[in-house]
């Protein structure tokens, strides 16, 4: 099992930063071409709370640069600094190719931008946007980040994903046979779902054949401003606790293959925002604890 940080270490030689960026682009699950208002879950950000506002691509890069500046080790300078470009807010192969491949190609083009990471929906590629990824590829590597969140479609109807999982599946095929290395996002904690139907999910992914080259796990932040958010302060459903959190983190890194990449088991929502749970806004607790759950289990 090895975790982001390690695994880019090993290849760079230090340590990368993520640098949170926005293409413009909106998602077909909210301009009405398959609905309004996006997953039950997405905020208005799109998933991308902390992405640098959308302004020329130059620009957004300086300004996420300053972000991570703040977080340096001191003595470090940012000149000397790895970096991954994410295109994170919303849906980012949906819109017209040739600006995307301009955008996408202006940001590699950089030196310090060592990989491209492009946050997107399975139904959102076509052969024109594969051809696309398969070229930036080229230049350099180019990961796909695609939001499954839950293997079972009941659930994924209930949050208004918009596509089956017959959809994720044709299109990870067609980016795995292209070379592309693809992530997957899956969300701990979607009303309805049980501990089994979660580690269901887990269990689909290491069933893969190839299995993912990472996987991000999230834990469900109910959020102001949502579909989920309003229902939530009209009748407040469950949600999982820091425990029941863990023990599904723990049986996850235990389920998944090794080959696979950890790129995250806990995220950030916006505190501003956040309804529930509470106990997640304090990152520094939620993290010390994973970690230790982890060492106590042999998985770090």
């Amino acid at each position: 099992m090895i975790f982001l940080s390690d695994y880019l270490k090993r290849i760079y030689g230090t340590k990368v930063y993520k640098l949170s960026l926005s293409s413009g682009c909106t998602c077909p699950n909210r301009d009405g071409t398959l609905s309004f208002g996006g997953c039950t879950f997405c905020s208005e950000g799109g998933s991308g709370d902390f992405a640098a506002p959308f302004l020329p691509i130059q620009e957004q890069i300086a300004l996420a640069k300053e972000k991570v500046a703040r977080k340096l080790p001191r003595g470090i300078s940012p000149e000397d600094q790895k970096y991954i470009a994410y295109f994170q807010s919303f849906t980012n192969t949906y819109g017209d190719t040739r600006r995307l491949f301009s955008l996408y190609q202006e940001a590699i083009s950089l030196p310090e931008i060592v990989i491209l990471s492009v946050g997107t929906r399975p139904d959102c590629i076509d052969g024109e946007k594969l051809a696309m990824l398969r070229e930036l590829n080229q230049i350099k590597p180019v990961w796909v980040e695609l939001g499954l969140q839950t293997a079972n479609d009941e659930t994924a109807a209930r949050c208004n994903r918009g596509y089956p999982r017959s959809v994720f599946e044709k299109t990870y095929e067609a980016l795995r046979a292209a070379g592309i290395p693809v992530i997957v996002h899956l969300i701990f904690g979607l009303p309805g779902e049980t501990r089994q139907d979660m580690l269901s999910s887990v269990r689909y992914l290491a069933g893969l054949n190839p299995p993912p080259d990472g996987v991000k796990l999230q834990l469900l932040h109910v959020l102001r401003g949502t579909a989920l958010g309003d229902a939530y302060q009209k009748t407040p459903f469950p949600t999982l606790s820091l425990e029941e959190y863990t023990d599904l983190i723990v049986e996850s890194l235990r389920i998944l293959p090794d080959s696979c990449v950890i790129h995250r088991i806990t995220g950030d929502g916006p505190k501003r925002l956040l309804l529930a749970p509470l106990w997640s806004a304090d990152k520094k607790r939620v993290l010390n604890h994973l970690h230790r759950a982890l060492l106590e289990e042999g998985l770090i």
